[in-house]
């Protein structure tokens, strides 16, 4: 079994590579997408694979929500998957509210001027 010290270098080790994914898919999207889109996929893509949740029912330590839920639908059924969907749905949503707000204030779209707009304001 796992020792404190290769339990904490393996959540390290996934969190810093989780991170490398993200930054680079962020960094990608941005060039390819609009920004507001860009920002709703790396959240809910940061929000699956970031969620923390028990390992398993006796079990203290902290696992990926997404994994745990896997290997539990396949092991021991949907049933069981159930204590890991909750914290990652309530994360998803949570990622969802925040792309929302995001995408209400900082990448608000300007109104674009049409010809008869400007020639409007030119004449003022």
């Amino acid at each position: 079994m796992l020792n404190e010290g290769s339990y904490l270098s393996g959540i390290y080790a996934y969190t810093g590579a989780s991170c490398v994914v993200l930054i680079y898919m962020t960094w990608w999207l941005n060039r390819h997408w609009r920004a507001s889109w860009a920002a709703l996929t790396v959240l809910l893509i940061a929000a699956l694979m970031l969620t923390p949740t028990n390992a398993g029912e006796n079990i203290s330590t902290l696992a990926p929500a997404l994994i745990v839920a896997v290997f539990e639908g396949l092991i021991h059924g949907p049933d069981a998957a159930m204590p890991a969907l909750k914290p990652l749905l309530a994360m998803m949503g949570l990622a969802v509210v925040l792309a929302l707000i995001l995408r209400l204030s900082v990448f608000r779209t300007r109104g674009e001027k049409t010809p008869a707009t400007s020639e409007t304001e030119e004449a003022a």
